[in-house]
């Protein structure tokens, strides 16, 4: 991240915590990517906070992405009378930060075959920014967008064809959600934590060939690119591989006699 970038961050979280401690009312970022999230949690870092401590500035925070695993999120800074679980629980029922909008073609049996892609297309050519919304879960002839309340209202609005296909938005519950990232939790030993070591675990490859892949600039941790194969990857970590797909690193259970770790990951298909 660019040092300006990085500094226009921190004063906006910094902004945002005080307001809500001060105001006493939630307030929260726009929708960040996997490396601006990875960052908050080095500025806090830098400022001797632990990211176990979720506070800051005197006021909790978490980071929100709509639903369990979500990839792009927001920080939202909480007033004193509201702590993270009734947050989230408030969210759950009633969606008062992020809604959900529900995407489908108003003929199914004569609508293009959509992707990730178009959906992202379509949304950001009604002027709406990509950090105003979260993620898109597509599937078959369906997909569910988060997006703050008046970003979901405008969507309903404006958004009504899809290349060729004219499509019905609604906002919906999140529980409503039918779609949901699919993962397969492994678990095996490794000799270390290197990023090299742990590829090799989780894709069944040689360790020369999870170094060829470092090498390519192939691999991303956090959203940024991994240049080195002796880098520790981190509990909760997200890793992303050109032509491999990506995971959620969940660190060492325990450790064998003779110092072999114990991990776990959890892979995206």
């Amino acid at each position: 991240m660019e040092e300006k970038s990085r500094d226009f961050l921190a004063g906006r979280i910094r902004d945002l915590a005080k307001r809500a401690y001060t105001n006493n009312f939630v307030t929260h970022t726009d929708f960040l990517s996997v490396s601006e999230i990875a960052e908050f949690y080095k500025i806090l870092s830098s400022e001797g906070i632990s990211s176990n401590v979720h506070e800051y500035c005197g006021a909790h925070y978490v980071v929100y992405g709509g639903f369990e695993d979500a990839e792009r999120a927001m920080v939202c800074f909480l007033p004193d009378y509201l702590d993270e679980e009734t947050f989230l629980l408030s969210e759950k029922n009633e969606n008062t930060v992020l809604k959900c909008v529900h995407i489908k073609p108003l003929n199914a049996k004569f609508s293009d075959d959509l992707n990730h892609r178009d959906y992202l297309g379509a949304i950001m050519n009604t002027g709406i920014e990509r950090d105003q919304i979260g993620d898109i879960l597509s599937g078959d002839k369906e997909a569910f967008v988060i997006a703050t309340s008046d970003i979901a209202e405008m969507m309903v609005k404006e958004l009504v064809r899809i290349r060729h296909t004219s499509v019905n938005c609604r906002i919906v519950n999140a529980s409503e959600c039918t779609i949901e990232p699919k993962f397969e939790e492994i678990s095996g030993s490794v000799a270390s934590e290197r990023i090299d070591a742990i590829l090799a675990f989780v894709y069944h490859l040689s360790r020369s060939e999870a170094q060829k892949l470092i090498e390519s600039e192939s691999v991303f941790i956090d959203g940024q690119t991994a240049y080195s194969a002796g880098y520790d990857l981190k509990t909760g970590a997200r890793v992303s591989v050109k032509g491999h797909g990506k995971f959620i690193y969940l660190g060492v259970d325990n450790t064998t006699r003779k110092g072999r770790l114990f991990v776990r990951a959890k892979l995206f298909k």
